[in-house]
């Protein structure tokens, strides 16, 4: 059920145009201060988490490692996504407070 939420906001963050998606733009948007929380696919290759939470560490975004690169990617009504962003608070909340419980 929990997943369910997580993927339903990501979705929702979606349609008001609050998610960045894909590698290159995601650390483009950590660099530049607008990302709120960095969510990293639990199959994405260890070399993308890492660079990831090295840059979320040094930047002060938090990041957490959730679903597959498939269900992230059909949240997003796209293909296969390793690496998101979300870039405003509200969505950031209450999918950290859902991840937390």
């Amino acid at each position: 059920m929990t997943r369910d939420k997580v993927l339903s906001l990501i979705g929702l963050a979606m349609k008001a145009r609050q998610v960045v998606s894909g590698e290159f733009s995601v650390e483009k948007c950590i660099k530049s201060g607008k990302a709120r929380l960095v969510i990293i696919a639990n199959d994405a290759s260890e070399n993308t988490k890492k660079k990831f939470e090295d840059k979320c560490k040094f930047y002060h975004v938090p990041i957490i490692i959730y679903s597959t690169k498939e269900e992230l990617g059909t949240a997003l009504g796209k293909g296969l996504r390793s690496s998101i962003t979300l870039t405003e608070d509200g969505f950031k909340n209450a999918i950290l407070k859902i991840t937390e419980e």
